[in-house]
């Protein structure tokens, strides 16, 4: 057998919830780690002196306790557990494994036994429930009752309010009242917050951003007391999961940060974060409410009777001594600024992001925390607003999105590096690799970068076109298509490395040349329009010609889009293609080649057909046809506009009358400009009925062939 035993999706019951982590036991430690909130419970082996193996709601579970009067029970194993984790602890902790049944009578008269931090309600010496004292929050008693009052969770749906004990009357010992005796005992383990006694030391009116406000916080030995205007809170120490210290940007402020769960309350609102916010000037003489002797004997060196210096540093210690946590602080990252932090945008308030050792901390509107380890993939985005920021997504394990937008493009580079320090998912990295050794040109120019974001939205988009339009597509290319590959041989409106169109041949002309020919490109655009208009009649393929061969990928998609739509149910057609894209990217080159092999295969047999249908002199024919069809219909178009024109001109001619004083011309120039026109006038009529004269018989003479 192996030194350490581990066993995924274990579950730990808080305040009514199952948590799921890790628990792995070795030869010194039995560690479990928390995947919501990462906090980590180590057991020390020589500590341990119980171990019960038990049938609980969610299969088996296993109940520790130690030396010290901890309890801890983990749920989650199968049936086929027990013998390895047994034979484990006889090997490594000397420690028997026992079995013990829980009571499934459903009675409700039986004996409350305290064991530890533990309330177990006992039916004929089998246990048929137990309460975890800390969750209590509350205890009320009666003449014969005992009522507790649990602390409440958020994060789940139904909750346990209370629970009512009878007492009743002991004939043994009259001194005694029971139930007071089994209010103690729930006391005396209970979450009870109680502010007797007084407070170790107070710091007055410190700036509190969440909740915001000012407090005077009074540190008791297991509380935190927040005395404000308006709120006050009380938050056990036992609730602090984390601390940071943060500098701000401007160097001259520091951000402390105490991680809370559960959060504060606030009406409907929750606080899991504590703000404060300290000047770096701000000094502090502080002497703490103990006698010497205590602080050293329940302190040792951590804390001094008698301390002074900067106000957040003596904040910081002295919490850090109470809740017995580490202090987090930023690592090794400095942006561009220099400064451990980035400035950046979440949601609708701006706010800094700091890249820590082992996750990202944002502040401070809403806070928000990320662990490396909860991180499935990031993603650098380009933003919406301007090309001369980006935005920075992270996604979760559990499918949260969270976009960090409007963050300087010249941040990007040590962001970037970041990230692949720590192995991050990268979710674009196939386009970022191309951009990491041209960082400097990233920040330095608009125009010649290559563009990740804008690669993938083409490659996205190539993607839709050819899982659509297979069989209409009039591609010059039969290449195999191949996600997140360039394809340079397109020339797109926004690719900045795209060939010169027909459409954009002045770009290479100064500003004052543009400028001055304004209104020419705009025609210019138009007639371009009106060209265009032949090559859609490409699309109209011959009904009797040999149809196009399809790609490889379109040979793959079309043999595997029936798996794609069972594997995926209610999939859309647009949702296919970007799966069917990222499968393609997967196959390996072995697979490929294959498809490919066949695409050759049916470009060859193509072009075998064509040859032979041109040969046999029908594609020539209907191309004639096409031809004279077009050439009539644009000759009877330019009839029908010079008719309308000149209706139009008609039904204009009887609004000269209301001329401005401006243009009122003389009565010979009006008149001789209105002979002109009437005479250019016929005179165009004429030569389009010419025209149409001598083009009508040969169009008709190639029908009848």
């Amino acid at each position: 057998m192996g030194d350490t035993l581990e066993f995924n999706e274990i579950y730990q019951e808080v305040k009514g919830s199952w948590n799921d982590g890790r628990l792995r036991f070795s030869k010194q430690n039995v560690v479990y780690k928390s995947s919501k909130t990462g906090k980590v419970d180590s057991i020390l082996v020589s500590e341990l002196n119980l171990a019960q193996w038990r049938r609980v709601c969610l299969g088996h579970g296993i109940k520790l306790g130690t030396s010290t009067g901890h309890i801890y029970k983990y749920d989650g194993f199968r049936d086929t557990d027990f013998e390895k984790i047994s034979e484990f602890f006889k090997a490594n902790y000397d420690m028997e494994l026992t079995e013990k049944d829980m009571c499934v009578k459903g009675w409700n008269w039986g004996m409350a036994k305290f064991s530890g931090p533990l309330l177990s309600f006992d039916i004929s010496d089998n246990t048929a429930f137990e309460i975890p004292l800390s969750n209590v929050s509350q205890c009320a008693t009666g003449k014969n009752e005992v009522t507790l009052e649990f602390h409440q969770n958020d994060d789940t749906e139904v909750s346990l309010m209370e629970v009512r004990f009878y007492v009743p009357p002991s004939q043994a010992d009259e001194r005694q009242d029971p139930v007071e005796a089994f209010a103690q005992n729930v006391l005396s383990k209970a979450d009870v917050i109680q502010a007797t006694g007084d407070a170790v030391c107070i710091f007055k009116e410190l700036q509190c951003l969440t909740p915001r406000g000012r407090y005077d916080i009074r540190i008791y030995p297991t509380f935190l007391h927040l005395h404000g205007k308006t709120f006050d809170y009380k938050i056990p120490y036992t609730t602090v999961l984390r601390l940071f210290l943060l500098p701000h940007k401007d160097q001259r402020q520091m951000f402390f940060v105490i991680s809370l769960d559960p959060p504060i309350k606030q009406g409907q609102t929750r606080y899991h974060f504590l703000i404060l916010l300290f000047s770096k000037e701000e000094d502090i003489n502080l002497t703490l409410n103990m006698s010497e002797e205590d602080v050293e004997r329940r302190f040792e060196d951590k804390l001094s009777k008698n301390m002074s210096g900067s106000l957040y540093e003596v904040v910081s210690r002295v919490m850090k001594a109470l809740v017995n946590r580490k202090i987090t602080v930023p690592g090794n990252f400095k942006g561009h600024s220099g400064t451990h932090c980035i400035t950046c945008s979440y949601k609708a308030s701006s706010g800094l992001l700091y890249p820590l050792e082992r996750g990202f901390i944002y502040v401070h509107k809403p806070p928000v925390h990320l662990r490396f380890e909860e991180i499935s993939c990031v993603n650098f985005a380009r933003g919406t607003t301007t090309t001369r920021s980006f935005d920075f997504e992270i996604e979760t394990k559990q499918g949260n999105q969270y976009t960090f937008s409007s963050i300087e493009r010249e941040e990007y580079g040590k962001l970037f590096d970041f990230v692949n320090a720590k192995k991050l998912n990268i979710k674009n990295r196939g386009f970022k690799e191309g951009m990491k050794g041209n960082i400097d040109e990233y920040s330095d120019s608009d125009n010649d970068e290559h563009d990740a974001y804008l690669e993938r939205m083409k490659a996205e988009g190539k993607i839709r076109e050819e899982g659509n339009d297979s069989d209409e597509s009039d591609a010059g290319s039969d290449e195999s298509f191949n996600p997140g590959e360039e394809d340079d041989d397109i020339a797109e409106e926004y690719d900045s490395n795209a060939s010169a169109s027909d459409s954009s041949e002045e770009g290479d002309e100064s500003e004052d040349e543009s400028a001055k020919k304004k209104k020419a490109k705009k025609a210019k655009v138009v007639k371009e329009k009106k060209e265009r208009k032949p090559r859609k009649e490409k699309k109209q393929k011959d009904s009797g010609g040999p149809k196009r061969p399809m790609s490889a990928y379109m040979l793959w998609l079309n043999g595997n889009r029936e798996r794609i739509k069972s594997e995926n149910p209610g999939i859309s057609i647009t949702e296919i293609s970007k799966k069917a894209g990222e499968m393609w990217r997967q196959l390996g080159k072995d697979e490929k080649e294959e498809w490919e092999a066949k695409a050759g295969e049916a470009k060859r047999q193509y072009d075998k057909a064509k040859k032979e249908y041109k040969e046999s002199g029908r594609g020539s024919t209907s191309t004639s046809k096409k031809e004279s069809k077009n050439s009539g219909k644009k000759k009877d178009d330019k009839k029908r506009k010079s008719a309308g024109g000149d209706k139009d001109r008609e039904r204009g001619g009887g609004n000269d009358s209301f001329k401005s004083r401006e243009f009122i011309e003389t009565s010979d120039e009006s008149s001789s400009d209105s002979d002109h026109k009437s005479k250019s006038k016929r005179k165009k009529e004429s030569d389009d009925e010419e025209e149409e004269a001598a083009s009508t018989p040969a169009s008709s003479e190639e029908e009848s062939d």
